[in-house]
């Protein structure tokens, strides 16, 4: 059998720390607040614009509009400042920056990329095309959030990536989110909230309903009950906890696709958004969504979410439903099959599993299609994002662990009609960590979230030791033909 061309491209993505978000910061002892506060309202008016032009001028150039974030930081502590004058907008200003700090999104690394076409393909030459990648960027305290780059392929399969801003910046998020009631009422119950105090505050609420109005109504619920027992209370503070983690963000569409990081928003993601697996779906009616599934961690638990959006500037960000939502590794197929929905998963941290579904918010009843054969997988196997249609079958770019933790990337082959068919399987890596690729924050490691096809040629981008990442591209017909040689 011949060997799969591969090309290692000479586009490497490495962190840059000068990429900074501002931050607040504010410590949990109120007793420090009003100190803090307490030596900004002792300065004279003079001083205080003096030290407010020392922090504009160290840090005006490093962000697009430092003191909207400022002010928004000042707005945390405003209840605690201790006096009925009215403040000036400098003293304001440079309080707020006394709660304030900036952090470098992508300072320990970039890496887990995944890859998708762009909603827009105005401009590029023929046989080329535009894509959006995305990565996981962590910074201090080992805290991950979502990147984008953009580029094009040529028709050649040369790969350009566009210039990277220097700035980033964060979304709105979306004051008064909507949510659908059903979806909501599933995700309680799945939670064991499926008594009284959840009917009564749902009752009321129609079948598509705004935070506003679930405000609403958990007021009404807690106004009724004149001393709230502990049930209610836990109830109410869950309901509203599941609120917070459905919510939706907008980036302005002057801002650049590379200065958009989506970075944690809900309780449940506070320190961290990893391995998001954009796909491209296309539904039966032709209507086109970009899902991505990524797994949130608190610290303690992960929690597998969704996120959708039609254009990179409106993001919905939602929980997942049903027994199937755990583990990490959820990747989306890119249409249905045999008029559902149908995702991978990991569900025991150690084989492939398929579950299909009539929405994409809800799984359930999944079940095993591949299990670790060769000694490179033998630990574990799992998907590097969604499969892949081609005319032979579904092309599944996989992972496996082997011995000494060592991450190598491979592919299976599902049928088109029963992807829980497998109908070929690589028997050795298609790519595995060498030279430098092996040394970084986790050693002996290449991970993908995510590929694409343009033309007969696979391009993948990939991870480099959860430090950097960089993109190969994989000659389609070899690897195809090595996987029918391969099949069982």
């Amino acid at each position: 059998m011949s060997p799969i061309r591969i090309c290692r491209h000479e586009v490497t993505l490495l962190p840059q720390s000068a990429r900074v978000i501002i931050r607040p910061f504010v410590p949990s002892d109120v007793h420090r607040i009003t100190t803090i506060i307490g030596r900004a309202l002792a300065l004279t008016e003079e001083e205080v614009v003096t030290e407010l032009a020392k922090v504009r001028h160290e840090f005006d150039s490093r962000h697009i509009d430092i003191e909207t974030l400022m002010l928004a930081h000042f707005a945390k502590v405003r209840h605690h400042v201790f006096t009925q004058r009215c403040l000036s907008p400098e003293r304001e200003l440079l309080i707020g920056a006394l709660f304030s700090g900036e952090y470098a999104l992508e300072s320990a690394a970039i890496f887990n990329p995944s890859i998708v076409p762009h909603p827009d393909q105005s401009g590029v030459s023929p046989g080329g095309l535009r894509f959006i990648m995305s990565l996981r960027a962590t910074g201090e305290g080992h805290i991950s959030s979502i990147e984008f780059r953009s580029g094009v392929i040529g028709a050649d399969a040369r790969i350009v990536l566009d210039p990277v801003s220097r700035y980033v910046t964060v979304p709105e998020i979306v004051p008064n989110p909507s949510y659908k009631k059903r979806r909501f009422i599933i995700k309680l119950h799945e939670m064991g909230f499926d008594d009284a105090h959840t009917a009564a505050v749902m009752a009321p609420l129609g079948e598509s309903f705004t935070r506003s109005d679930l405000n609403q109504s958990v007021g009404t619920v807690r106004a009724e009950a004149q001393h709230p027992s502990r049930d209610l209370t836990r109830t109410l503070e869950c309901i509203q906890w599941l609120a917070d983690c459905n919510y939706e963000l907008r980036f302005p569409e002057s801002v650049a696709l590379s200065e958009r990081i989506i970075f944690p928003v809900s309780p449940n993601e506070t320190n961290g958004i990893e391995d998001a697996r954009f796909v491209r779906f296309v539904d039966d009616d032709g209507a086109t969504t970009y899902f991505a599934t990524y797994t949130a961690y608190n610290g303690r638990a992960i929690l597998p979410q969704l996120i959708e959006t039609e254009d990179f500037s409106h993001f919905r960000v939602l929980t997942l439903n049903g027994t199937a939502v755990q583990n990490k590794g959820m990747a989306l197929f890119p249409r249905r099959v045999g008029g559902r929905f149908a995702m991978l998963s990991r569900q025991d941290d150690e084989n492939l599993f398929l579950m299909f579904s009539t929405s994409p918010h809800h799984w359930s009843d999944p079940r095993v299609i591949l299990r670790p054969s060769e000694m490179w997988e033998s630990v574990k196997v799992g998907n590097c994002g969604s499969p892949i249609e081609t005319e032979a079958g579904w092309l599944v770019i996989t992972h496996g662990v082997g011995p000494m933790r060592k991450y190598c990337i491979g592919a299976a082959l599902l049928d088109l009609d029963d992807p829980s068919k497998v109908i070929g399987r690589l028997k050795q890596p298609l790519l595995s960590p060498e030279g430098n690729e092996r040394e970084g924050y986790v050693p002996n490691v290449v991970y993908s979230c995510g590929s694409l096809l343009h033309g007969r040629e696979l391009i993948l981008p990939f991870a480099i030791s959860d430090r950097a990442s960089s993109i190969a591209s994989v000659a389609l017909d070899d690897l195809l033909t090595a996987l029918r040689a391969g099949a069982s």
